[in-house]
């Protein structure tokens, strides 16, 4: 898909909504990197405990909730962001729900962020991709949006959190991770090894990180050659006014 012309962004404040520890690291760690790098506060807010992403038996949820947050503050070092937040909703279970939406507008509204980046909603699966869409990553994206426009904006929504003293905020820029289509893209040629050596502490969810780097810097090549870049990170991009 051709990019529709957008101004550059250049954010002071970033906030990532995902569900489970690598969703961010897997489509958007160049993006982070890069808006770190160029000196944005970059943060991570990972709505469920990540209990459930592991075919090792022996394992209990608890150990793995220990170890996906481990792994994904050590990611968020690789990458330079400034902090990351967990959710306590079970693994496999989250919904788009009102207690789920007041804690990404509590988020938005305590770090204030220019641009949020999330999963797409929409997107329910990619059959040339082989790829079913979690429904947790959707429940993630859909009470992104919801934060993001009218909810943290909004002074008369959740009047408990105005109460304590979080003040409305209103995002500029949505980016919507979406493995079917993009209208925007960020060059992530000279960041692409940061985006591989957070993949590599997620070490419980990649037994194989060969195999990821070679999809992922394919991926990011197909990405930079429709945009004009070496190697690309794209989503669905919504400028709000």
């Amino acid at each position: 898909m051709k990019q529709t012309q957008f101004d550059d962004l250049h954010p002071k404040v970033v906030l990532g909504v995902a569900a489970h520890p690598d969703d961010l690291d897997f489509m958007a760690a160049g993006t982070m990197a890069k808006f770190a790098r160029d000196g944005a506060d970059v943060y991570y807010l990972i709505l469920t405990d990540g209990g459930s992403g592991t075919e090792d038996r022996s394992m209990t949820p608890k150990k793995l909730q220990q170890i996906r947050q481990a792994e994904q503050r050590s990611a968020g070092k690789v990458l330079g962001l400034k902090d990351v937040f967990f959710g306590d909703y079970p693994d496999g279970a989250l919904e788009n729900s009102r207690d789920v939406k007041r804690d990404v507008v509590r988020t938005i509204r305590t770090v204030r962020p220019d641009v949020v980046v999330s999963i797409d909603p929409s997107v329910l699966y990619s059959a040339d991709n082989g790829f079913v869409n979690h429904p947790d990553h959707r429940a993630a994206g859909q009470a992104a949006l919801d934060a993001v426009f009218p909810l943290a904006r909004d002074h008369m929504a959740f009047p408990e959190l105005l109460e304590e003293g979080y003040e409305p905020h209103k995002t500029k820029t949505i980016l919507l991770m979406n493995i079917n289509k993009n209208n925007f893209a960020v060059d992530v040629s000279e960041v692409l090894p940061l985006k591989f050596k957070a993949l590599a502490e997620h070490a419980s969810q990649i037994p194989n990180l060969d195999v990821i780097k070679k999809r992922f810097t394919e991926r990011a090549a197909a990405m930079g050659k429709q945009h004009g870049y070496a190697y690309a990170e794209a989503f669905m991009r919504i400028d709000l006014p």
